[in-house]
């Protein structure tokens, strides 16, 4: 008891999460979750900062009572990315109950996931990732089309064995190693013994050339033991620890939380096992980057509105306005769902990249993708292959809703399905087909140009917006275009 306050009981805290987790995981876990609560000292809050990063601070679970989770708790919003000034940096943290878990990572610790609220105007803080996603969900309810947007993302990773990398005026370099690289097969060394996935030839391999199995596992357990529904993981496909474990689908605000606590357990499962995980979507030259293909659908009153046994793909009229609306917008969607100078690295013809802004069934080269497993009306969803990993998930998932919203209020039409190998297309068809922009700075251009349908039901504002791109241009695209590159050594040192 604090100021004669009482403290939150765990009762409480597992009342508040009941709802907010798949039906899958949510009654063997809430059990043991209750366990856990009785024995956890700490609460840990975690919110997400600008660029899509999260960021923590912890309190004696003494402190979680129901004024303290009404009123919300203080922290410097002035240290964070793309938050506040210094003159202006007071904030509160409002804890989202139904998110708790046990940290896996955190000795007797359960972690909440919160927004953000400027203590001074009392209203949520328009710059809080996490608020924007609410916003964006709360608004696709508001335009009577549907009551939940589903959202499945696969997030590709590497599990390297280390990394080093310094940038100097001098110098620069990165130097990556994996006991599973393909170019380790003739280091000369006593544990050497060979079982190294070909470049392009990491897709389901069994042990020993998937050194990784038992890891991944592990990283499934922890995951379910957090709340995650995990459906499946594997290797995937480039050399050197490329990896994917496949979420359950859920709602929007919910898996974007999920990605977040997905990306934690990973980093830090990996750190336990003496490797590094990255999230970058092209860390490897000459083999293939990692994307986050997103699935999504849209429902009311319990049914698919994505569904038509008549339609094309056994898609909805309302799916392929959808779609167009993706298409359409996809250059600006770029600079939020693709958006960092690596992204572009991924987003080259080859590499099973989708730079190609067309859809078509079960065809993996086109940006989007309808899947053809099952026939089932529950099944019935598209995938847009082009966002990746170094996504900030709440901002990717709200601006490609807020796109693909807006391709059905104005029955964007996505021209024909092009069901063929689109990196064999001659040059005159290929021509004709629209791709996403070949870099960043093309991006945040698309962006600035193009960002109307974001500000819709002010889910985005212009304010963010600005913010995004003005981050974006001078901390990360200035620095590494003002940087010498190490090929430029090799191309132009004795010109």
């Amino acid at each position: 008891m604090k100021n004669g306050v009482q403290s939150m009981s765990s009762e409480q805290i597992i009342e508040s999460i009941k709802n907010n987790n798949s039906k899958d995981v949510k009654g063997a876990w809430l059990a043991s979750l209750k366990n856990d609560l009785q024995k956890a000292r700490f609460v840990d809050f975690k919110f997400t900062d600008l660029p899509g990063i999260w960021q923590h601070f912890s309190v004696p679970i003494s402190e979680l009572t129901e004024d303290s989770v009404q009123y919300g708790f203080g922290f410097d919003g002035s240290s964070i990315r793309g938050f506040k000034e210094i003159f202006e940096s007071d904030m509160l943290l409002l804890p989202d109950l139904k998110t708790g878990f046990i940290d896996p990572f955190s000795d007797a610790t359960v972690s909440i996931i919160g927004s953000i609220k400027d203590p001074e105007t009392e209203e949520f803080f328009t710059r809080d990732p996490r608020h924007i996603a609410q916003k964006a969900e709360s608004y696709l309810k508001q335009t009577g089309i549907a009551d939940t947007a589903y959202f499945g993302p696969e997030l590709e990773f590497f599990l390297f064995d280390s990394i080093r990398y310094d940038q100097k005026e001098n110098m620069g370099y990165y130097y990556i190693d994996s006991k599973e690289g393909s170019w380790n097969t003739g280091e000369n060394t006593a544990n050497n013994l060979g079982y190294k996935p070909r470049y392009k030839e990491g897709y389901f391999p069994v042990a020993p050339s998937d050194s990784l199995q038992n890891i991944r596992n592990e990283i499934v357990e922890t995951m379910i033991r957090s709340g995650i529904h995990v459906e499946c993981h594997h290797h995937e496909v480039a050399t050197a620890g490329q990896c994917e474990i496949d979420m359950g689908y859920s709602s929007m605000v919910r898996m974007a939380d999920q990605v977040m606590m997905y990306k934690y357990i990973i980093r830090n499962m990996a750190l336990k096992h003496g490797k590094t995980a990255t999230f970058m979507p092209k860390p490897l030259f000459n083999d293939n980057g990692s994307g986050m293909h997103t699935h999504m659908s849209l429902w009311k009153d319990g049914k698919n509105l994505f569904y038509d046994s008549n339609g094309y793909a056994m898609l909805s009229d309302r799916a392929m306005h959808y779609i167009g609306g993706l298409l359409e917008h996809a250059p600006a969607l770029c600079a939020l769902i693709a958006p960092t100078t690596n992204s572009y690295k991924r987003l080259v013809p080859g590499f099973e990249a989708p730079v190609n802004l067309v859809y078509s069934k079960r065809n993996r080269s086109a940006a989007v993708r309808i899947p053809m497993y099952s026939r089932s009306e529950k099944a019935r969803r598209i995938e847009f292959r082009t966002p990746d990993p170094s996504c900030n998930s709440y901002l990717a998932f709200s601006a490609m809703l807020m796109a693909g919203l807006d391709g059905i209020k104005r029955k964007i039409d996505p021209g024909e399905p092009l069901d063929k190998d689109i990196y064999h297309l001659g040059k005159d068809e290929l021509a004709r087909i629209k791709s996403v922009p070949a870099s960043f700075s093309e991006s945040l251009n698309a962006l600035e140009n193009d960002h109307k349908f974001l500000l819709e039901g002010n889910v985005f504002t212009k304010d963010l917006i600005e913010t995004w791109i003005d981050y974006k241009r001078t901390k990360e695209i200035d620095p590494v275009r003002l940087r010498p590159h190490p090929w430029e050594f090799y191309l132009y040192y004795d010109i």
